[in-house]
């Protein structure tokens, strides 16, 4: 059965993707097909090759064959060569893969082209230029000579999410990568695609067999596999919470895996009323919560304003977000947000928005699905009136939902934004120095933003607090989860 096939979007653009499992450089097939959809339509786009436990065996058994087989003392100069040739390969081919998320998630086609391309390319780049800068330290001790040295761990695996899969799969395999790992990544069900194109950049790039792997498949059967592996030794996952809790389960159940945990958040976002310029606050805050339809882990969907501009904000908020241009990622010009990424998550956002409704709050704005389409739209969406005991305020909806209360003082609003189980990220806007330094230390999370919103590098180490999860991605501090530090002693001068 042939696994190449030509994809064309809605725009008419060609992309020829092979539907297989990457395994040992090469496309294969599965224990059975998964059909992926355009969540903008409702039809299927195409079946993509699916991994079970048999599939995950072979992909970690190529992973490492190639570690043993000369990837875990290859030279760092190729090892950062080959990094940034598949960079240069993404950069080619940035409008392929920015097409295919567009078709397969439904986000808007500019977004993913302008902010996702320059994320990937920018993760690997970082890392490429860090291969040769992973130094131990020499240790002064009496009588003997010590010194550390970071080794890799071995086979890595990493398993991503559907929201913005493509970005994520960089997060994973480059560190992974960097530090002289071989990775097996699962990327999701639900949007392989731009995954399925980059695994042939790998090849193409010249990666070693075994490298890199990049398997599709269901979590309950791949990922389970996947993370109970024993020859695994470090799993990263960016998911929901309950499967975080499964997946450590898991780890300690097997071979006690180092485990890299990023579980989504319910963040706050705090407007002080001496906001130098409230129409950049509005804007930040409005990208800071609907941006892919508000499928977005770090997403502003708690929005707690001081009360004396509180009628001001929320007005303006409200212009904002009803004049957001809702609809297809393709054809519509300068569309901001395209559909849920599928009918699951269409339907557990109109839960949320009808339990937000049955439990007092008042539906300020949208609350429906968008009229004249056969997709997964649902309408940019603010309630007020909220309290913190609705579920609204305080489970994570993954949607273009808000909630927008009012505080008093600086006491009051770090109390309402740290009463969360979550961690992840926060957002201030104040003109004040000493206050937001303040606030963004009194803040329980992984990341704050001050005067802007959803600003990310890959510099910079991005993780939660609580039940957010452990370990960063991004930054230096991220390598130290793919790498094991051994202490090295020698005698040269005890009797």
């Amino acid at each position: 059965m042939p696994l190449e096939t030509e994809l064309i979007t809605p725009a008419g653009y060609k992309v020829l993707v092979n539907t297989g499992l990457f395994i040992n450089n090469e496309f294969v097939p599965g224990a059975n097909t998964i059909e992926t959809i355009n969540p903008s339509t409702g039809k299927v786009i195409t079946s993509v090759q699916a991994a079970e436990e048999e599939q995950v065996n072979l992909a970690v058994d190529a992973a490492e064959k190639a570690f043993y087989g000369g990837w875990k003392t290859s030279n760092p100069r190729e090892r950062s060569r080959l990094m940034n040739k598949l960079a240069d390969l993404v950069e080619r081919d940035a409008e392929d893969l920015a097409q295919l998320e567009a078709l397969d998630n439904g986000k808007p086609f500019g977004f993913s082209y302008a902010v996702e391309i320059p994320l990937i390319l920018s993760h690997l780049r970082y890392y490429a230029g860090f291969c040769d800068k992973l130094h131990g330290k020499v240790i002064e001790t009496q009588g003997k000579l010590s010194y550390t040295v970071h080794e890799p761990i071995g086979v890595c695996g990493g398993i991503v999410p559907w929201n913005v899969g493509m970005v994520l799969l960089t997060w994973k395999v480059a560190p992974a990568i960097c530090c002289g790992n071989t990775v097996v990544v699962k990327s999701s069900e639900v949007t392989p695609l731009s995954a399925l194109k980059f695994s042939a950049l790998v090849k193409e790039a010249g990666f070693p067999p075994g490298v890199i792997n990049i398997i599709t498949g269901y979590g309950l059967k791949a990922g389970e596999a996947l993370a109970r592996h024993m020859k695994v030794g470090k799993i990263s996952f960016t998911g929901s919470l309950s499967t975080g809790r499964a997946i450590m389960k898991a780890a300690a159940e097997s071979n006690l895996k180092k485990v890299t945990l990023e579980l989504g958040g319910k963040s706050p976002n705090i407007i002080f009323d001496d906001v130098e310029n409230l129409d950049e606050a509005v804007w930040f805050s409005i990208n800071g919560i609907y941006s892919i339809g508000g499928q977005v882990c770090f997403g502003g969907s708690r929005i707690y304003v001081q009360e004396g501009i509180y009628d001001t904000f929320l007005e303006k908020f409200k212009a904002m977000a009803a004049s957001r241009k809702v609809g297809d990622p393709f054809q519509d010009k300068g569309t901001e947000q395209g559909p849920q990424a599928s009918e699951i998550q269409f339907k557990r956002v109109m839960d949320y928005i009808e339990s937000g409704k049955a439990e007092g709050a008042t539906c300020y704005h949208g609350g429906k699905a968008k009229e004249g389409t056969d997709g997964y739209f649902i309408e940019p969406t603010i309630f007020t009136d909220v309290t913190p005991d609705m579920k609204i305020m305080k489970e994570e909806i993954f949607g273009p939902v808000v909630a927008i209360s009012k505080f008093k003082d600086v006491d009051d609003v770090v109390a309402q934004a740290n009463n969360t189980t979550y961690g992840l990220a926060a957002g201030v806007f104040t003109s004040n120095v000493k206050r937001a330094v303040t606030i963004s230390n009194a803040l329980e999370a992984g990341t704050v933003w001050v005067n802007c919103y959803m600003l990310v590098d890959s510099n910079t180490p991005f993780g939660g607090y609580k039940q957010s999860g452990f370990g960063r991605e991004g930054g230096e501090d991220c390598l130290k989860d793919y790498t094991q530090i051994k202490s090295i002693k020698i005698n040269i001068g005890l009797q």
